[in-house]
C-alpha cells in the first residue's frame, strides 16, 4: 500500500471518520466512496489506515460503522432455535430495545466463529432476513444445530432482563 503523503487523505479519513459518528445506520462502502468522490477501494484503503491508527471501525455485512459510545448493559445471550426462529428472536430482543451486535458458534473444526450483525431494528431484523433469502445462504447458527450467541447492548439492565424473560418464555435462552 502507497503511503499517503497528501494532507487531502488525511482531510478524507478525518471526515469518514466524522461521517460514521453522525450516523445512526452502517454506510456501506459504496456511498462514502459517492460522498467523498472516491473509488470503493479508497475507502478500503483509508479504513486500514484508520484502523492501523488506532481508530475502531467496525465492517458489517451493511456497511461500516464506528462503536456507540453511549454507557449500555451489555450481555452475551445463549439461544437455540430452528431457522423458523430467527425472526421471531431478533424481532424479540429490539422490541425490547436491544441492539444485536454479533452471532457466535462454535465449531468443531475451527472453534469460535463470529458474524458481526449490528441490529438494531425490525427494519433492520428484515434487511436482515432478506439478505438471507435472497443469498440462499446458511446461518452460522446452522453449524451448531441452532444452539448460538449473541452480544447484545441495551439501554439499562432492566431492558435486558426484560429481553431475556421474553426470550425464555419463547423457549429460545438456554440458561
Amino acid at each position: 500500500m502507497a503511503v499517503d503523503v497528501h494532507s487531502g487523505g488525511v482531510r478524507r479519513r478525518e471526515r469518514l471518520i466524522e461521517l460514521l459518528r453522525a450516523s445512526v445506520t452502517p454506510l456501506s462502502g459504496q456511498e462514502l466512496a459517492e460522498r467523498l468522490g472516491v473509488t470503493r477501494q479508497v475507502i478500503v484503503q483509508d479504513f486500514a489506515i484508520l484502523r492501523a491508527a488506532g481508530e475502531q471501525v467496525l465492517a458489517t455485512p451493511r456497511g461500516y460503522l464506528v462503536p456507540s459510545t453511549r454507557p449500555a448493559a451489555r450481555a452475551v445471550l445463549a439461544s437455540r432455535h430452528d431457522r423458523e426462529g430467527t425472526t421471531l428472536e431478533l424481532c424479540t430482543m429490539v422490541d425490547h430495545g436491544l441492539r444485536v451486535l454479533d452471532v457466535i458458534v462454535e465449531h468443531p473444526l475451527y472453534g469460535e466463529l463470529r458474524g458481526p450483525l449490528m441490529i438494531g431494528s425490525r427494519e433492520d431484523v428484515y434487511e436482515f432476513e432478506r439478505r438471507v433469502l435472497d443469498g440462499h445462504v446458511a446461518l452460522l447458527s446452522e453449524l451448531s444445530d441452532g444452539l448460538h450467541l449473541h452480544t447484545v447492548e441495551a439501554p439499562s439492565e432492566a431492558r435486558l432482563e426484560t429481553a431475556r424473560q421474553a426470550l425464555r418464555s419463547l423457549g429460545f435462552l438456554v440458561e
